[in-house]
């Protein structure tokens, strides 16, 4: 009578859930119990041992997070600053930018772990790039100049740096960097301009105490003084 139930239905692999015992030998869930198909023969159901070999999930599997671009972002922003997760960091700019070409940031990290590393050509790609997303963004302009004086263009290098004036007048190292490339050019006059005004900005930094240098070195090899302004009555 076992048998025939058993060989009754159409497909027991589907119409009942298939489980190995732990003979390893293939029974069948019929009815709340487990039948041995060839021997016709109910088993004792040692439920928590056994392995189920096929059975239709009751409930969905759930999707695996993806990180916001925001959460990549800052992210990489956390790696980046040790050298040892420095590959990990441009995973995540990487990442940012397959999700968000317009990211401009990101752009501009990737291009400064280039940078760094001397890789000028990488760099400048992506430097470039964000200026065609955001070309009012100063710091973009900055490190194009960066990358433009250390691989010998130095009037353009000068260039993007006037521009990120442009856009931030008050931006201390693009006035240090553009008085370093003007000196490269030999024009120290254009030079003096950039060196007063960064240490106008930065009065006490270590950097200022060079400009200050520069400053002196100008005057007193181009004959120049400075002339106090005369207070009007």
């Amino acid at each position: 009578a076992m048998q025939k139930q058993a060989a009754g239905m159409e497909n027991p692999l589907i119409e009942a859930g298939a489980f190995t015992t732990r003979h390893h030998r293939i029974a069948f869930r019929h009815e709340g119990k487990l039948l041995e198909p060839i021997a016709g023969q109910f088993l004792i159901d040692f439920a928590s041992e056994e392995k189920v070999v096929a059975r239709k999930s009751s409930a969905p599997l759930k999707p695996v997070p993806i990180e916001s671009v925001a959460e990549l972002f800052a992210r990489g922003i956390a790696l980046e600053d040790n050298p040892a997760t420095e590959s990990a960091a441009m995973d995540c700019y990487l990442k940012v930018l397959e999700l968000d070409r317009s990211h401009a940031a990101a752009h501009i990290n990737v291009g400064t772990l280039y940078y760094n590393h001397q890789e000028y050509r990488g760099a400048e790609q992506h430097y470039r790039a964000a200026i065609n997303i955001d070309p009012r963004y100063a710091l973009a302009y900055f490190d194009l100049g960066n990358v433009l004086d250390e691989t010998g263009r130095v009037m353009e290098a000068i260039q993007a740096y006037k521009t990120a004036l442009q856009l931030a007048p008050t931006y201390a190292d693009a006035h240090y960097n553009v008085a370093l490339a003007y000196e490269k050019a030999r024009e120290p006059r254009k030079a003096l301009r950039h060196w007063q005004a960064y240490i106008k900005l930065d009065t006490s930094g270590p950097w200022s105490v060079h400009a200050r240098n520069q400053i002196q070195r100008i005057l007193q090899s181009d004959g120049l003084k400075l002339v106090p302004k005369q207070q009007s009555n």
